[in-house]
């Protein structure tokens, strides 16, 4: 028994907890400047070469599992540890003095109240008198007042002793709840033109749902720089129920624990007339090498594949920039315009933007939330100051002994025994 005492003391020592707290801060910065959840190649490819820190290279990097470092064992294990150690210190600390809090203690001697925190006496013709008023006075002020025989214990702010303890259970719920959502949470990026949809599948591959995008709109200021993207999309389930919303950024779809996201725009495809061909809609992707946002195709303009040019653009308004196959520029051409591309009418429709639509499914969402109500009623409890007074007096000498403590703003408490002082004299 002594041992389990002395192991359950160290988990929920004060310095293991502080310790814990550093590490786990450590290990969400270390998962905040090393990319999660990428293919290994990925790592072998970029910390190889340049090993971060100059130490961890892509195989030491994959084999302690710091490309997904919040659902990592060792992380895993340092959230169980905190958790562990704050249901301990609750259990062994804050419980007993919860329950401490609510016992009342009946002093019955000058000696006792004496030897208080704070502590006076006064003189009085009618202690009984005295005593009945102050108790009177108390119990309007709020307090709570026990009377034993010429005694009188009162106390004040005793759910503030609740506080540590609901933030405690809030801390060990928000770890859950983080957990519980890395673990079983799904996160899916796509890029779809206006018109496709995207199908959730569950674990046996069946649909559960479809997202499909009705329109996509890209807001731009008069310089042409992106403001906002805005879609209009419309959530399909297979019993036929459906619900159509516009999503923009900082504004989501939240629909049955799913939350979709306006995360980002790209270019799906352009819209073509070579000669007196039907319109043709050509698929086209970025191109990094020639710019940021930069997307663009190759297309011949013979019908036997020859005559290869370059189609390139940077927004959706365009134009459409022309190159040879060597490089050399040929022409740019807007919307709806045509042009002789080596001895070939070319037309320009459209440019088809996409919208980049962010899925994630996070089950642990309810559990977080839920865990931040429960720390910031903790906290505001936490302020409550937990106050208790004693009196009692003397018959034969005709004094009234009072005192007092609290575990918090004891110069405050000392301040409140002189009104109660006063309010006898009056």
């Amino acid at each position: 028994m002594k041992k389990i005492s002395q192991v359950l003391n160290w988990l929920s020592s004060l310095k293991i907890a502080i310790l814990l707290l550093l590490l786990i801060a450590i290990s969400c910065a270390v998962g905040t400047f090393i990319p999660q959840q990428e293919p290994d190649q990925f790592y072998y490819d970029n910390f190889n070469k340049d090993p971060f820190l100059g130490l961890i290279n892509g195989n030491i990097l994959i084999l302690f599992e710091f490309n997904h470092v919040y659902t990592s064992y060792w992380f895993l294990i340092l959230l169980t540890w905190l958790g562990l150690a704050l249901a301990v210190c609750s259990f062994r600390r804050q419980l007993p003095i919860l329950k401490s809090a609510l016992n009342w203690i009946d002093y019955k001697s000058p000696l006792q109240i004496a030897k208080l925190s704070v502590a006076q006496t006064i003189k009085t013709n009618d202690p009984s008198k005295s005593l009945e008023k102050l108790s009177i006075n108390l119990k309007k002020q709020g307090w709570n007042v026990r009377e034993t025989d010429g005694r009188i214990a009162a106390r004040k702010g005793v759910i503030g002793r609740l506080g540590p303890i609901l933030i405690h259970l809030g801390l060990i719920l928000l770890m859950i709840g983080a957990t519980y959502g890395s673990l079983n949470g799904k996160t899916v990026e796509r890029f779809i033109a206006p018109g496709r949809s995207i199908d959730l599948l569950n674990n046996n591959e069946e649909k559960v749902l479809t997202i499909k995008l009705l329109k996509f709109q890209i807001e731009r200021d008069p310089q042409g720089r992106t403001e906002q993207y805005r879609s209009i999309v419309k959530v399909i389930e297979p019993n036929g129920n459906n619900e159509e919303k516009e999503i923009s950024v900082n504004s989501p779809l939240r629909y049955k624990g799913l939350t979709l996201y306006q995360a980002e725009w790209s270019l799906a495809a352009i819209t073509i007339q070579i000669g007196n061909s039907p319109k043709l809609q050509i698929p086209i992707k970025s191109i990094r090498e020639l710019g940021e946002q930069t997307w663009g195709t190759i297309i011949p303009t013979q019908k036997d594949g020859e005559g290869q040019i370059l189609l390139t653009v940077s927004s959706e308004l365009g134009p459409v920039t022309i190159y040879d196959n060597d490089g050399t520029r040929l022409t740019s051409l807007s919307i709806n315009k045509e042009a002789k591309v080596k001895n070939t009418l070319i037309k320009i429709i459209n440019v088809i933007p996409s919208s980049g639509l962010l899925l994630k499914r996070d089950p642990g969402v309810p559990f977080v939330y839920t865990s931040f109500a429960i720390i910031l009623l903790g906290g505001s409890l936490s302020i409550i100051s937990t106050k208790k007074i004693w009196l009692l007096h003397e018959k034969e000498q005709s004094i009234i002994y009072i005192g007092g403590l609290s575990n918090r703003n004891l110069s405050g408490l000392s301040k409140e025994l002189p009104k109660f002082i006063s309010f006898l004299n009056n």
